[in-house]
């Protein structure tokens, strides 16, 4: 009866899985190269990417389905912080269209609750959206200063530690 929305919440949550790892990958690689706040702002969406897919698995279970736990895109070895936050710009730009796409599905097939949860999603790739566009922006304005500030930063409040006893 609702394989329709059990085929549209798995595909969501191979995207979900694949931004995980995406930005995971990112996170350490932003760490390494001491760019603190742009690690943490990929660690915390990465976390927020996994409520997603926890989120779409609970619904799925409740309908009755599997959860196909699937990466729908291999992550892509991108170091480069201008190319990383443009490629999550994009990757959020794009689940926000499917999720609005596939909330009207689900509603033209009377299933409100995984509307909601598209619904749902699409405000929260949005909101991701705009942050990484927000980075884009500040590194366009800034150049590499922008960078070299966060690196700066960490190097200072890791030299003002105390040292371990």
């Amino acid at each position: 009866m609702h394989e329709k929305s059990i085929d549209l919440l798995n595909r969501a949550v191979g995207d979900e899985l694949s931004a995980v790892h995406q930005y995971m990958y990112w996170h350490f690689h932003c760490d390494d190269q001491g760019f603190d706040l742009l690690a943490l702002l990929f660690k915390r969406t990465a976390v927020e990417e996994m409520l997603h897919v926890e989120k779409l698995a609970e619904r799925i279970l409740f309908l009755k389905g599997d959860v196909a736990m699937t990466v729908s895109d291999p992550v892509k070895p991108i170091t480069d912080v201008k190319a990383m936050l443009e490629l999550a710009a994009s990757m959020e730009e794009h689940s926000a269209g499917d999720y609005n796409r596939w909330a009207n599905e689900c509603s033209q097939n009377a299933d409100a609750m995984s509307k909601q949860i598209f619904e749902e999603l699409v405000a929260d790739e949005e909101r991701h959206y705009d942050q990484f566009d927000t980075e884009l922006a500040n590194l366009a304005r800034f150049g590499k200063d922008y960078l070299a500030l966060q690196s700066i930063e960490r190097s200072r409040s890791r030299g003002a530690q105390a040292p371990a006893e």
